[in-house]
C-alpha cells in the first residue's frame, strides 16, 4: 500500500477544491527576494509541484537521495518540500541563517546529493554561499536556485520549472521518502523521519489547534525544523487550510497580514507572547499557538484567567518541540493544558498509536507513537539505512528524552534538562522566563 505523505494531501484537496487557497506569499516579498508575491491555489500548487518533481526525477539520482532545501518560509519552500517528496527523495531542511561551515558540515553529514536554494534573501546571497560549499564538497552533484541573477553553474529553478519535462515519467510514482532535520540547529545532529510520521505529528497538533478547512495559518516560524514544519505546512495540508509564512518579521507587514478578513490561526515563537498581549487582536483570530522549544518555562499567566487582549484563554495553545523527536500541543485552561498533561501524562487524550507520553520515576519524559517515529543519522552510514530504521520504527517503543517536567502542586511550570537539582525554590519556578 502506498505510504501517505504531504504531497498526497495536497493532491487530494486540489482534486476536490481546486480554487481553495493553499499558499500565500507575504506582501513584502519583492523587497527582500526580488521575486513577486504570489497567491497559490491548491490546483496551481499541485501543478507546479508536479512539474518541479519531474525535473528533479530527470536528474536521475538514486531513489531516496537527500536533497537540501535552504529556503526562507515562502511559497518556494513549501513547493520545494512537496516536490522533493513527489520525486521520491528525502528533503533535508537547512536553515537559511547557517554560514558556509555549518552548511558544509550538514552536506557532508547528511550525504546531500543536491541543494535547492534562492539567489537573494535580504542582504544575503544563499546561492553564492552554497557555491562555496559545492566547491569544497564534491558529493554535491546539483545546485539550483529560485530568483533572478542566479550564479554561473547554478541551475535556474524558475526556468527549470517552465522548461522541464512536460510528460510524466514512465512507471508508478515513487513513494514519499521522508525528511531530515537537525537537532537544535546543529549540523552534526541530523534526524530522519518518514512522511507518515510528519503527517501524524501534524494530526496530533491539530487536535489542539482545531484548524478548519479553508481557514488560514499565519506563521512567524519558517519550515526549517520539525516545529515550523508541523505547525505550518504540514498542519495546513492535513486540515486543507491556507498557509502564509512571514520569513522576515516586519511589524507593519505583520499587522497588515494579521488583519486580513479571513479566519486565522496565528503561530508565533513563545517569547512574543508579551508583545501580543498588548495588542488589540482582530475578531478573525481563531487561535494563537505559542511555540516553545525544550527546555522552556511556562509563564504564570498560562494558568491565569485570561489570555492576550482580544483572546479567550481557551484559544491560546502551547506547543513544545522536544528536539526533533516530538511536538506536544495543548489548549490553555482546558483538559489538554500542558500544565496538566505534563503533570499527569494519562491526561493526554490521544490514541497511543499516534502519540503517547509517560513520566519515568526519575522525572524524565518519554514519547512513543507514529508522530514521534524518528531516528538519528550517523555520519558515514549507508544512504538507505536510516530511512529503513525510521520507516520500520516500532510505534510502541518508548523514546526517552533528556528532559523532565518541572512540577509545583501537581502542575508543570516548565521543562528542564533531566538532571534536576534536589530542591527547587518555588519562587524561582514561577518567575517569568
Amino acid at each position: 500500500m502506498r505510504r501517505v505523505g504531504l504531497g498526497s494531501l495536497l493532491a487530494a484537496t486540489a482534486r476536490r477544491h481546486p480554487d481553495r487557497i493553499a499558499v500565500v506569499d507575504p506582501a513584502d516579498k519583492p523587497d527582500w527576494s526580488d521575486r513577486p508575491a504570489i497567491t497559490w491555489t491548491y490546483a496551481a500548487a499541485a501543478e507546479i509541484v508536479e512539474r518541479l518533481a519531474r525535473g528533479l526525477r530527470s536528474w536521475r539520482l538514486p531513489p531516496g537521495s537527500r536533497i537540501g532545501l535552504c529556503l526562507p518560509g515562502s511559497a518556494e519552500s513549501a513547493l520545494a518540500i512537496l516536490a522533493v517528496e513527489a520525486a521520491g527523495h528525502v528533503a533535508c531542511l537547512l536553515p537559511v541563517s547557517w554560514n558556509e561551515e555549518q552548511l558544509l558540515a550538514a552536506a557532508q553529514g547528511a550525504a546531500l546529493s543536491a541543494v535547492l536554494t534562492q539567489s537573494r534573501l535580504g542582504a544575503t546571497a544563499p546561492a553564492a554561499r552554497l557555491c562555496a560549499v559545492a566547491a569544497r564538497y564534491f558529493g554535491l552533484r546539483y545546485l539550483a536556485a529560485f530568483g533572478p541573477d542566479v550564479p554561473d553553474g547554478v541551475i535556474n529553478l524558475d526556468r527549470f520549472v517552465l522548461d522541464g519535462p512536460a510528460q510524466a515519467p514512465e512507471g508508478p510514482p515513487p513513494a514519499p521518502a521522508g525528511l531530515v532535520s537537525f537537532v537544535g540547529g546543529d549540523p552534526d545532529r541530523p534526524v530522519y523521519r518518514g512522511g507518515e510520521a510528519v503527517v501524524a505529528a501534524a494530526a496530533a497538533h491539530l487536535v489542539a489547534a482545531r484548524v478548519a478547512p479553508a481557514e488560514r495559518i499565519l506563521s512567524l516560524i519558517g519550515p526549517h525544523d520539525l516545529r515550523g514544519l508541523v505547525t505550518g505546512l504540514a498542519a495546513s495540508l492535513v486540515a486543507g487550510a491556507t498557509l502564509e509564512v512571514m520569513p522576515l518579521f516586519d511589524g507593519a507587514a505583520f499587522a497588515a497580514a494579521l488583519r486580513r478578513p479571513v479566519p486565522t490561526h496565528l503561530v508565533a515563537p513563545a517569547f512574543l507572547e508579551k508583545n501580543l498581549a498588548g495588542r488589540d487582536l482582530p475578531t478573525e483570530l481563531r487561535s494563537l499557538t505559542l511555540v516553545h522549544r525544550a527546555p522552556a518555562r511556562f509563564p504564570v499567566r498560562s494558568r491565569a484567567a485570561g489570555g492576550p487582549q482580544g483572546l479567550r484563554l481557551d484559544t491560546v495553545i502551547d506547543t513544545v518541540a522536544f528536539d526533533e523527536t516530538a511536538i506536544l500541543s495543548g489548549r490553555r485552561g482546558g483538559p489538554g493544558d500542558l500544565a496538566l498533561v505534563l503533570g499527569k501524562p494519562e491526561r493526554l487524550a490521544l490514541p497511543a498509536s499516534l502519540l503517547g507520553l509517560r513520566r519515568d520515576p526519575d522525572g524524565r519524559l518519554a514519547f512513543r507513537g507514529l508522530a514521534c517515529a524518528a531516528t538519528p543519522l550517523q555520519r558515514g552510514n549507508q544512504p538507505a539505512a536510516a530511512e529503513r530504521a525510521g520507516r520500520d520504527a516500532e510505534p510502541v517503543s518508548w523514546q526517552e528524552m533528556p528532559y523532565a517536567a518541572m512540577l509545583f502542586a501537581g502542575l508543570a511550570t516548565g521543562i528542564d534538562m533531566a538532571a534536576l537539582p534536589e530542591s527547587t525554590d518555588p519562587t524561582e519556578i514561577f518567575a517569568p522566563a
